[in-house]
């Protein structure tokens, strides 16, 4: 399944892995324009379809990234989540740090640079994993807050039963690779109401209690 999205700078349209090439030729204008003198780091991420890029401090921390994404993609239950950078895990909550674990009160600029691949884990039981990557670094002034550049639309996803748009995903049959149904045949479906999420531009979509 693939998507496509804006890039927010000068409105053309790419997929995600043309949004890459994207970014890092439309963001040289930026820098013509743009006389601060803060790092900032270009990252991208996302799961399958699903995709974000967006700009951060180099001296934001790993927490500020953290809440990003769970503000936008995955906050549902307030359940633990972790990067994983190199062989070392940051975790979310201090208080079930084990050995060899960190905290995620560290800037970025100390543990990535542009190239350096990375992965975010939300929710140690039905887990939603997200690859990252520093794509690459500018001179700016300080940015107030995290700037998304270009985000994937949502994915065309049709009902498995009729073919139509889907409106709700179930999510017993969505480990067996279905339950995408439109608002139709979600009320006629044999799980019940009850296993239905709707369908929202997210990959934790039909996770948990996710709803976007």
């Amino acid at each position: 399944m693939k998507s496509k999205g804006v890039c927010k700078l000068c409105e053309k349209t790419y997929t995600g892995q043309g949004m890459t090439r994207h970014l890092t030729a439309c963001l040289e204008k930026e820098k013509a324009n743009d006389k601060g003198k803060s790092r900032i780091f270009l990252l991208k991420a996302g799961d399958g379809p699903f995709w974000i890029y967006f700009e951060v401090n180099a001296k934001s921390e790993l927490a500020e990234v953290d809440v990003f994404l769970r503000d936008l993609w995955l906050e549902c239950c307030g359940h633990m989540s972790a990067f994983r950078i190199g062989n070392t895990d940051y975790m979310s909550h201090d208080d079930f740090l084990d050995l060899g674990e960190k905290g995620m009160d560290v800037p970025l600029e100390e543990v990535i640079k542009p190239g350096t691949k990375f992965r975010h884990e939300y929710d140690f039981g039905s887990t939603t994993e997200l690859e990252l990557e520093c794509i690459s670094e500018r001179q700016g002034k300080k940015l107030k807050d995290i700037v998304i550049l270009a985000r994937n639309d949502i994915p065309e996803l049709l009902c498995d039963e009729c073919g139509k748009p889907a409106t709700q995903i179930c999510t017993e049959c969505v480990w067996e690779g279905e339950g995408f149904l439109c608002e139709s045949c979600a009320e006629d479906h044999e799980c019940g109401e009850e296993m239905m999420l709707p369908v929202v531009n997210s990959p934790r979509m039909g996770v948990c209690g996710y709803t976007g």
